[in-house]
């Protein structure tokens, strides 16, 4: 049997793709969004790969060939996995690709906010250090990494591996998580005690807008909050207007609601030396997106195998 494989979105992956090893039609589109093309470029596959393509229930309804969805990445929140499972189709991701990138992003975050790196750098291009009648200036609060406490939300594989960094940079970490495991604190504590909080969970109905104008005044002065998960788990209205108003210290982040945000973003638009916001790039390192993209062929070689791995139920 030869399997029809679609690869819907291949420029969102910067990495050699190997060809499957068994008998397969393959082909590739750069970039896919409406339901009309994604129905019309998968009528005949039974292998689709996606990366950031909303697969919805009317969508798979108009694909009865389908049998794999190969998400390229651990996020599944782009499939209706309800409508997925009633018509039969498998679901995979991808699992511990990121445990370097993501967590060096999150440090750089800390490190860029913590030490007002970004706003010193701009000021010096303006000429402000020119101007400046001593040999250096004070413009931007500048703290400690040492010292320091890491609230760490969402306390899996990323999680762990962001308190490993941490606690070797003289950090005390604060981890929490909805899943019982020793060490754990509670949410309350992480929000009233953290310098800095990290975000590491999927976004579902119940953490969305996990953070929003209630936990912000909870928070310390000079607290920030970093995000590399999801943008929908933080309300953007609310977390700029506690950024304007000194409400919570700073703000790192590489996700944002909508995304390519095209219609514009409040915070990517937003014009704040304590606001830090990335394209979505935390996971991008070179190194591990070709784990990525390892695991991903693996995935469509176990299922074509009837040894299905990474299944998302």
């Amino acid at each position: 049997m030869t399997h029809k494989i679609v690869f819907l979105d291949r420029e969102s992956l910067d990495a050699n793709v190997r060809a499957p090893n068994f008998p397969h039609e393959y082909k590739e589109y750069e970039s896919t969004w409406t339901p009309d093309e994604i129905v019309e470029r998968l009528k005949d596959a039974d292998i689709a790969i996606i990366n950031k393509v909303p697969m919805r229930a009317d969508t798979l309804k108009q694909l009865p060939n389908l049998k794999l969805i190969a998400v390229a990445a651990t996020g599944t929140d782009v499939v209706d996995k309800a409508q997925a499972k009633a018509q039969g189709i498998t679901v995979s991701n991808i699992r511990g690709y990121a445990f370097n990138t993501v967590p060096e992003h999150v440090i750089a975050l800390l490190f860029a906010l913590r030490r007002s790196i970004v706003p010193y750098a701009q000021s010096v291009k303006r000429g402000d250090w020119n101007k400046s009648s001593q040999f250096c200036y004070f413009d931007y609060p500048i703290y400690d990494i040492a010292g320091s406490t890491l609230g760490i939300v969402g306390y899996g594989a990323l999680g762990k591996s962001i308190a490993k960094r941490a606690e070797a940079l003289g950090m005390k970490v604060l981890p929490y998580d909805v899943f019982p495991q020793e060490g754990l604190v509670d949410f309350e504590t992480v929000l009233t005690q953290s310098d800095a909080i990290t975000i590491h969970v999927p976004l579902t109905p119940d953490t969305k807008n996990m953070f929003g104008a209630e936990q912000f005044r909870k928070m310390k002065k000079h607290a920030l909050l970093i995000n590399t998960a999801r943008g929908g788990l933080v309300d953007e209205a609310a977390l700029l207007e506690a950024l304007k108003s000194g409400e919570i210290g700073g703000a790192g982040f590489d996700v944002v609601a909508q995304e390519p945000p095209k219609d514009g973003n409040i915070l990517c638009d937003a014009d704040l030396p304590n606001l830090i916001v990335t394209p979505h790039v935390a996971w991008a390192s070179k190194e591990a997106m070709q784990i990525l993209a390892d695991q991903l062929i693996d995935n469509v070689e176990n299922f074509v195998a009837g040894k299905p791995s990474n299944v998302v139920e």
